[in-house]
């Protein structure tokens, strides 16, 4: 199988099994996602989620954010990883937004990777699902899958990984792309127990055919 057919099919898969994938965070507009998106660094969606309903209530936009301070921010956010860096980061970030973008979320990666706290990861997540450009943002769970599909190749970096799947995915798909790998490997594709039964992506799959099966069915026998 060709890399091109590799590529094909996993279109082919996902637009029929997740044709309508995206964000698991909860927002309104691009300042919500921002915000979302920076306390979703090495935390669950599902925790954000939860703490994000009273931040915003209390800080309805960057204007509003840019008047408060870290320790205003912390109150809402400490159930969440790093919450003394996240709210030190959002401070900095609105103040920064409403000095240099008149309270707007800028739309183009550079300066978005101006913002405190918005590396290149956040940033295209950003321009990909608010403002609908070409940017893939790679996260763990995507540079995991993109490796043992065989989509990519011993990959030194997230930005190799980025670059390499964009080179080869259609511009169109490119946005929704980062959604349908991160939903994979979240759900599917993890990393200790892969659910290989589960997967409809096993014929492309490299780490499959690599024993990965044998070394899946062995795992999930002794856990049964």
């Amino acid at each position: 199988m060709t890399l091109k057919e590799k590529y094909d099919r996993l279109i082919a898969y996902f637009e029929a099994t997740r044709p309508d994938a995206g964000p698991e965070l909860h927002y309104a507009d691009a300042y919500q996602l921002l915000v979302a998106v920076v306390l979703s660094a090495q935390c669950t969606d599902k925790r954000v989620n939860m703490v994000t309903p009273a931040l915003f209530a209390a800080y309805p936009d960057a204007h509003a954010l840019s008047q408060a301070s870290a320790d205003d921010i912390l109150h809402y956010i400490r159930s969440v990883s790093y919450p003394n860096s996240k709210s030190a980061h959002l401070a900095a970030m609105a103040r920064k937004m409403v000095s240099d973008f008149g309270g707007e979320v800028p739309s183009d990666i550079d300066a978005l990777q101006q913002l405190p706290g918005v590396g290149r990861k956040t940033a295209n997540v950003i321009a990909s699902v608010i403002f609908n450009q070409p940017a893939l943002a790679v996260d763990t769970h995507v540079f995991r899958v993109a490796e043992r599909l065989g989509l990519t190749h011993n990959s030194p970096s997230p930005l190799h990984t980025e670059r390499t799947l964009t080179r080869h995915l259609p511009a169109d798909k490119i946005p929704v792309a980062h959604h349908w790998l991160i939903l994979h490997g979240r759900y599917v594709c993890q990393a200790r127990k892969p659910k290989c039964d589960e997967c409809g992506l096993t014929e492309i799959c490299r780490f499959y055919k690599g024993n990965g099966a044998n070394k899946t069915n062995k795992t999930n026998k002794t856990t049964q």
